[in-house]
């Protein structure tokens, strides 16, 4: 699997290369320790062929207060009924937490893994990149409802709703991925 850089995001640019790791092998020395749970989701879900981790700042907030998104809204329909989380607020860096990350995820199309983080998955990097920009909406959106007082409000009945809501269909992952990586250099 292509791995990014272990440099802040803010610093990447076309020059990076990123690294090629194996699923199966020790991780070498310079890769970050959380890919661990890259190789484990990669071993457990053949499905998956994209894999984000992000650090989206209500996630991390509902996260912080032991939370994770519900489905309340159209993006939050794709992690119907709500989002999993890995509660263990330590970092992912040995393989008994990133094979407990992994089997938490299940067939989840995200985790929130615990306050470090989310990690957004799907069949294609873009469509991935796509869901965990769909997470940090549903997290804003549950924000506000934690605020509001409304937590108890349930939007989709049944997962057949939601299912039929978190549709692909019409462009959505490509239109999202246009609107999000506009201007990119790596993408012109």
């Amino acid at each position: 699997m292509l791995v990014c850089a272990p440099k802040p995001m803010g610093h990447l640019d076309s020059t990076h290369d990123g690294d090629v790791v194996s699923i199966d092998n020790p991780l070498p020395a310079h890769v970050l320790g959380e890919v661990r749970m890259h190789q484990a989701i990669y071993k457990n879900r053949s499905d998956v062929h994209g894999i984000c981790r992000v650090f989206p700042p209500n996630v991390l907030a509902l996260a912080a207060m032991g939370l994770s998104p519900k489905a309340r809204h159209g993006f939050g329909s794709y992690f119907y009924p709500e989002v999993p989380m890995w509660k263990d607020p330590g970092l992912i860096r040995n393989e008994e937490a990133a094979q407990g990350v992994a089997k938490t995820l299940g067939q989840a199309s995200a985790i929130v893994v615990s306050v470090n983080g989310a990690v957004s998955v799907a069949d294609s990097l873009e469509k991935a990149t796509v869901l965990a920009w769909f997470l940090e909406d549903a997290a804003r959106v549950e924000l506000a409802c934690l605020s509001a007082e409304r937590q108890d409000h349930v939007t989709f009945e049944t997962q057949e709703q939601a299912a039929q809501r978190a549709t692909w269909v019409g462009s959505i992952a490509e239109r999202k991925w246009q609107y999000l990586t506009h201007g990119d250099i790596e993408t012109i």
